[in-house]
């Protein structure tokens, strides 16, 4: 990774990574390029643009060629760099958590609406996020509600830590408590709100994922059992009880699941209030009232 006239700059060192990336048929070798040379040379694209001759160490161009092959090996950028961000906010990764994705945040935006209410009324509102993984669905409730506090499960020890890490890089802390849980085992209580963005994939589709999530996101918060709605009934089954009067449940769903899921809750004595698609149009997250 030199220039055609010398070391590494900048620039050159983006280009190169760059056009590697796009010459490999990657969806977004740009970002790709942009997010790896900050993390393994320290240079962001501010930095680029501000002194695009700025020289590059050996030891900067010998990290980034070692990301570089594991991008081009298939690893996702993200998992690379062990971070993504998500609703404003840098959260760590871990290999028991899922990489946040932008469809998500459909959930998030879902839901605040239904906790400024409730703060609106009661001046508080606990929330419940189900499988948290990362603690990206709490941490943005409680990043964009200072009056809201969250309670994060997970089946995963591992991803609980990365969770109770992120809320600690936030500054968000104080509001925000982690259970080692199986959805409602370990959970006493009830809560205004309840969120979850569980596994709903079928267990035959998972062999036809793109490899990057198939083989670099954990299969246990992608499988989402035969029919993908494994998860969905333990959640209608137990959300019930855990809800507060006048409490709701926010809910990620796969983009053919709408009326399925919609029925699991609705047997259970819960009615569909809302639904909100996704940056694509798809059906990806509906709101619940007992």
């Amino acid at each position: 990774m030199t220039g055609p006239s010398g070391p590494a700059t900048a620039e050159t060192l983006y280009r190169s990574v760059r056009d590697r990336f796009a010459e490999a048929g990657l969806a977004t070798p740009d970002l790709d390029a942009s997010l790896l040379i900050d993390y393994a040379a320290g240079l962001t694209a501010l930095d680029r643009l501000r002194d695009p001759a700025c020289p590059v160490s050996d030891a900067a161009v010998v990290e980034t060629e070692h990301c570089v092959k594991r991008r081009l090996a298939g690893e996702p950028a993200h998992r690379i760099i062990g971070a993504r961000e998500f609703y404003g906010l840098a959260l760590d990764l871990n290999p028991s958590t899922l990489v946040p994705r932008p469809d998500t945040e459909t959930l998030v935006d879902l839901v605040l609406p239904a906790v400024r209410d409730c703060v609106a009324r009661t001046g508080a509102c606990s929330v419940l996020d189900l499988g948290t993984g990362t603690g990206a669905i709490a941490l943005a409730i409680l990043a964009a509600e200072p009056d809201a506090t969250a309670t994060a499960t997970d089946i995963s020890a591992e991803a609980l830590q990365a969770a109770l890490s992120n809320a600690h890089r936030n500054e968000l802390s104080n509001r925000f408590d982690a259970v080692r849980s199986d959805w409602f085992a370990e959970i006493a209580g009830q809560y205004d709100v309840i969120v979850s963005n569980p596994p709903y994939i079928r267990s035959a589709e998972i062999t036809g994922l793109d490899a990057e999530v198939r083989e670099h996101d954990p299969r246990i918060a992608l499988d989402g059992g035969g029919d993908g709605l494994t998860a969905y009934r333990a959640i209608a089954a137990g959300a019930i009880d855990r809800l507060k009067t006048n409490g709701v449940v926010g809910i990620e769903i796969g983009h053919d699941q709408n009326a399925d899921v919609t029925k699991l809750f609705e047997e259970e004595g819960f009615r569909k209030i809302a639904e909100m698609q996704d940056f694509s149009g798809h059906d990806r997250a509906i709101l619940l009232m007992k």
